[in-house]
């Protein structure tokens, strides 16, 4: 069964009514609140336009195909981001697209088909992706480099090639989010976590450390943010974030990490890959140990069980052959290998021999029974 499931959020400003009159338009069954339109389908498909509805309403946009096609949009205002760092990135990502929208700016990122096992309708999908809007308005570029990283993945680039920024650090659930929805490859995006990013998030950042660079803002900077604060702009706490991340970059006295090579990221990538493969395979075999010998006990505790009880397993056997059926034939067959087995550890064979000889007369009258000792015959 096919299915598609769209999601769309207003973060910068809720919909109105007539908004959401106008959405409703588009789908006669699609969840639509203040800050949000969602909608699935199994049959048909969504009327609008995603990137339309971008433009106009919506700062996020999450659409997802069980047949491996998803996408995501993420909207901010022009002013606030930066589009040459943005453009350095993605100048040879073919997943990922900037497009101007007014006095926006939208990333969009489709990947056509991502392998997944785990298929499931996206719900919560946006939610723990959306954080990543915020962060790059905060300064956060991460993102970006996970999309650079999957072209990457794709060989696009040359060897000598340099990432975009020393590595990644430690990832935000939202980081790890992208990596899962877009499945890029993870032994890359080890590789390049293992460089630290603590001055390029602004991670390492602490009250403390950064009251010297805002006491350093001009009197007429501060009056300018405390004005908007009051008034409510949602940027307000991600463009100071930006600013004291840049002057924390242009002051530091910490020598600058030389960024690594395509070739070195694929090299430490495999080698992340071999250790991880390497693992799972010792892993796998302490559980088939382990599982053998819980197969093994089971047997021996089973074994010991029926020596104890002696001649009344030979009754068993033939009490369950008169009932003739096929889980009675089942369990007698199981129960003379048993005892062929019990015989052959105590070195008594022959014994066996003759007493399974003795019952052939009785037990080949039933020829159900007949074909389950020959299958079941030692080679």
């Amino acid at each position: 069964m096919r299915w598609i499931s769209y999601e769309f959020q207003a973060i910068d400003r809720p919909l109105s009514e007539a908004d959401r009159r106008a959405l409703r338009d588009l789908s006669t069954r699609a969840r639509i609140t203040a800050t949000s339109f969602t909608n699935s389908y199994e049959w048909g498909s969504f009327k609008g336009d995603a990137a339309k509805l971008m433009e106009r309403w919506f700062d996020l946009h999450l659409y997802l195909a069980n047949w491996g096609s998803r996408r995501l949009m993420i909207r901010w205002p022009a002013r606030l981001v930066d589009r040459r760092l943005l453009d350095a990135f993605l100048g040879k990502v073919d997943c990922a697209e900037l497009l101007v929208a007014g006095e926006n700016l939208i990333l969009d990122i489709v990947f056509d088909e991502v392998e997944s096992e785990d298929w499931d309708d996206g719900s919560g999908r946006l939610a723990a992706l959306a954080p990543l809007r915020a962060d790059v308005l905060g300064g956060d570029l991460r993102l970006f480099y996970l999309l650079w990283l999957s072209a990457v993945e794709t060989d696009v680039f040359e060897p000598d090639e340099l990432e975009p920024i020393p590595g990644i650090g430690s990832m935000t659930g939202a980081l790890e989010a992208l990596v899962d929805f877009f499945d890029i490859d993870r032994d890359l995006v080890a590789a390049a976590a293992e460089r630290s990013a603590d001055l390029i998030t602004g991670r390492s950042a602490s009250s403390e450390t950064v009251r010297p660079i805002i006491a350093k803002m001009t009197d007429q900077d501060k009056i300018s943010l405390l004005a908007r604060l009051f008034d409510g702009d949602a940027h307000v706490t991600s463009e100071l974030r930006a600013l004291v991340r840049q002057r924390m970059v242009s002051e530091t006295d910490a020598p600058l990490v030389a960024a690594r090579t395509v070739g070195e990221l694929r090299a430490r990538a495999s080698a992340i890959r071999l250790t991880r493969e390497r693992a799972q395979a010792e892993k796998a075999a302490a559980e088939q140990e382990r599982r053998e010998a819980e197969a093994e006990r089971s047997r021996r505790l089973r074994l010991d069980a029926i020596v104890r009880r002696g001649e009344s397993v030979w009754r068993e056997i033939e009490a369950e052959i008169e009932r003739r059926n096929a889980s009675g034939y089942d369990k007698a067959v199981g129960l003379l290998l048993d005892l062929r087995v019990i015989a052959t550890e105590k070195g008594a064979t022959e014994d066996f021999v003759r007493r399974l000889a003795l019952q052939l007369p009785f037990f080949f009258a039933v020829r159900a029974l007949s074909d389950r000792l020959v299958s079941s015959a030692p080679e």
